[in-house]
């Protein structure tokens, strides 16, 4: 099973830029639907699903890193010169940032939303609350709750929860247990990404705390806050996710609704 290669959706004519786009946990490639739409025109957009999430749901979870290696492999497989713009949201913004920290000759650029490189205060009690929710994540009212509190748009709630039934309970309490204890890897210093971290305005503090401290551990590192909106902003504004997507892959500046953080 190791040896498995993990999905990946492609759209967008070969030879433009390549975009890739890591989902969160307990969703899939899924959420990047509206970003996928528009890219589609001018880049070549990779959406894989992660281990033990969506198509790749056979494939165990093992590690973050683990999952930057073989998001490293797709890039070296798939982008016609080797290298890709990498875009992660929540998860994928862990995989992101362990990604543009060990591989990054395989990265063009990096954006990475929603992560928190911070200690939790009573770390064993979210991991305790993660052991409790894990048997019940795809139960009707528990997807309802989270679409609710991640403010998924009524029109993609359908989706969202598809897409979380998707995710195994392996993986889900993993994932949650790995996310508690992340912290920027040593090799962020050497690294010449130029990687821009991301979170929405209503986020937990931590998170947005965070950011200055990804920012700082990238010699090409700066950071902004999305305004208005909370952790899967990439739905509740994706113009502007988008936009700020299309503006790191062509070098012009950031749309002027992000706010520098």
């Amino acid at each position: 099973m190791s040896g498995m290669a993990i999905f990946v959706q492609e759209a967008g004519p070969v030879g433009a830029p390549v975009v890739v786009l890591l989902h969160g946990v307990g969703t899939s490639g899924w959420m990047w639907t509206k970003q996928v739409s528009e890219l589609a025109a001018d880049t070549h957009v990779l959406v894989p699903d992660l281990p033990g999430h969506g198509e790749s749901n056979a494939h165990a979870w093992i590690s973050i890193a683990d999952t930057a290696r073989l998001v490293a492999e797709v890039i070296a497989a798939r982008a016609p010169e080797g290298k890709a713009h990498v875009v992660g949201l929540s998860l994928g913004g862990y995989v992101g940032v362990q990604l543009a920290a060990t591989a990054p000759e395989v990265v063009a650029s990096a954006i990475v939303s929603g992560v928190n490189v911070l200690p939790f205060p009573n770390p064993g009690r979210m991991r305790l609350m993660g052991t409790l929710i894990a048997p019940v994540m795809k139960w009707g009212p528990v997807l309802r709750a989270n679409a609710r509190a991640l403010n998924v748009p009524p029109e993609d709630i359908d989706g969202y929860q598809s897409a979380a039934r998707a995710t195994t309970r392996q993986a889900f309490r993993k994932v949650s247990d790995e996310a508690l204890g992340f912290r920027l890897p040593a090799q962020a210093k050497e690294s010449r990404c130029p990687v821009l971290a991301v979170a929405g305005e209503t986020e937990h503090d931590l998170i947005k705390r965070s950011l200055a401290e990804i920012a700082a551990a990238f010699p090409a590192g700066e950071a902004c806050l999305a305004p208005g909106v909370g952790h899967a902003w990439n739905g509740e504004k994706p113009g502007l996710f988008t936009a700020m997507i299309r503006a790191r892959i062509t070098g012009a500046p950031l749309p002027e609704e992000l706010i520098p953080a």
